[in-house]
């Protein structure tokens, strides 16, 4: 018994040979973290259960047979964060570059069959070259069935996914399809084909960092959602991203113990500038209604005309969704559509309440646009809205015009209540488009042309552009004064809270993807 305990411990011992300690010194913290480091700094101290570790692959070709490696290139397991359970695998570069064979994928698949079963949030860092050549078909099957099982867990737990060092080819697609991909600075990239692939196709010299890195992904084709500095930092990041999210879709998130004051904010009676025309910064109007220091921004360097991320008010957490003047005045775009879509339908996954902060000029025209899709991009957000069963709360700013009325949680694609402020505009287009149209004949016969479309252009203000037609008919809930929208949505999330709607039996919609 004593020469088999000697024997464990052995193998115990290689399997964690590189492995970290519990506490990473400042000077470390700026370095690559092993694969063993990065699992138990992210994991609450004595916490980390290993499963697997004496795994080896089953390769005899190509000389493999002489190279086992305990563990196979992947350190899985499960632990807490804060508490709260989660499971991880993190990839090995020290061992065949963190190649995925198919042991390494029965490894990962083993733990996200555990996650759904259990319902808890799945962790993934990744940190591999890909597919192990030496194992031809069957590392191909193990993507596969990784890919699979995303697709089943999707929308039952939640799924991030860390790149901490390359990720290429196949290896991309798992964490394209987990709700978040987050993304370290100057180590890490993400790219199907490789910079030596594109110059032999395309004859394009790109770098690897130019073709796939962080700053490409986080602004450019918004696979990254959050980008970090350095392990460390994306490790306390995915911490901080769990602390607004619940366990699985059967809960809600965990909430702060919250005492309901007076709430009033007069700083955000001067935030919107009395010109219609000149922008503002919407961050100002979110951090005005939150809980002091509670916004979480997610996608926050992609289509930034639009803002999304987590926050919490009155202690429980909500997702926000803003449009932002100070870029492109706050229009819908191909971009923002897509950004803000995708973001929906994980609130509604996992049943955070959503706000939306609107100030909204309509959809941006042009060829770009049309020709990349605006039609089907922009339905994408409207089906998204109209889809999500979770409270829903819409507070209109300033405009609200054309079509992107509709898109951006109006009251007849099922938002719950909707508020607008005093000087919000609601109206099909702004009053001098309209003006220019309804009173073409009128303006052309005028002696002083200049001055009847601004006679007209003041009528059709009157009329139109303000909340208050659109209260009269029921569309708007009520039109208040900004110093009181935080009392108002605290009271309005609270009155929700136990909202439950049916849906009609289907297997599934069919989204305009």
């Amino acid at each position: 018994m004593n020469d088999n305990i000697k024997i464990l411990n052995d193998k115990l011992a290689l399997a964690k040979l590189g492995g970290g300690q519990a506490r990473i010194d400042k000077q470390h913290q700026k370095k690559k973290l092993t694969a063993r480091e990065r699992v138990i700094y992210l994991l609450d101290e004595g916490s980390f259960e290993e499963i697997g570790a004496l795994v080896t692959h089953r390769t005899k070709d190509f000389g493999m047979a002489d190279q086992q490696f305990y563990g196979d290139g992947v350190v899985t397991g499960y632990g807490t964060v804060n508490g709260r359970l989660i499971y991880v695998f993190a990839q090995d570069f020290t061992v065949f570059g963190g190649s995925l064979s198919e042991t390494h994928a029965e490894k990962i698949c083993k733990i996200m069959d555990m996650a759904v079963n259990v319902g808890a949030p799945l962790i993934g860092l990744n940190d591999s070259g890909g597919a192990r050549i030496q194992e031809g078909v069957r590392s191909l099957g193990g993507y596969a069935d990784i890919f699979y099982k995303n697709v089943q867990a999707s929308g039952v737990i939640p799924q991030i996914s860390a790149i901490m060092g390359p990720c290429a080819g196949g290896a991309v697609y798992s964490p394209a399809m987990t709700d978040f991909t987050m993304m370290v600075e100057d180590t890490s990239y993400m790219f199907v084909t490789g910079p030596n692939v594109v110059k032999t196709v395309t004859n394009e010299e790109v770098t690897s960092e130019e073709l796939g890195g962080a700053s490409v992904h986080s602004s450019k084709s918004g696979v990254a959602h959050i980008t970090s500095t350095n392990d460390v930092e994306c490790l306390e990041d995915i911490k901080k991203l769990l602390s607004y999210l619940p366990q699985s879709n059967k809960e809600k998130a965990d909430d702060i113990p919250f005492e309901l004051k007076d709430e009033v904010r007069e700083s955000l009676n001067t935030i919107v500038p009395d010109n219609p025309n000149k922008p503002y910064d919407m961050h100002q109007v979110i951090k005005g209604i939150i809980d002091e220091e509670s916004f979480y921004e997610i996608h926050k360097d992609y289509a930034e005309n639009i803002i999304v991320g987590f926050a919490r008010l009155g202690g429980k957490s909500i997702g926000v969704v803003a449009n932002q003047p100070m870029f492109l005045a706050g229009v819908l775009d191909v971009n923002s559509s897509k950004k803000a879509a995708r973001f929906v339908r994980f609130c509604d996954c996992f049943n955070i309440p959503l706000l939306v902060l609107e100030d909204v000029p309509g959809f941006l025209p042009g060829t770009d646009q049309e020709w990349n899709g605006i039609i089907v991009n922009g339905a994408k957000l409207l089906y998204a809205f109209s889809e999500a069963t979770v409270p829903r709360i819409t507070v209109i700013t300033r405009k609200a015009y054309g079509g992107a009325y509709d898109v951006m949680n109006s009251k007849h694609i099922g938002a719950d209540m909707n508020f607008a402020w005093p000087n919000a505009e609601i109206a099909v287009m702004g009053a001098k488009g309209a003006a220019e149209i309804i009173f073409k004949r009128e303006i052309a016969l005028a002696d002083d042309k200049d001055e009847k479309l601004k006679e007209k252009e003041a009528e059709y203000a009157k009329l139109f552009a303000n909340p208050y037609s659109a209260a009269e008919r029921g569309f708007v809930d009520d039109v208040i004064l900004p110093e009181n929208t935080r009392r108002k949505l605290i009271k309005a999330f609270s009155m929700l809270e136990n909202k439950d709607v049916v849906r009609p039996n289907r297997k599934h919609g069919n989204i305009p993807l």
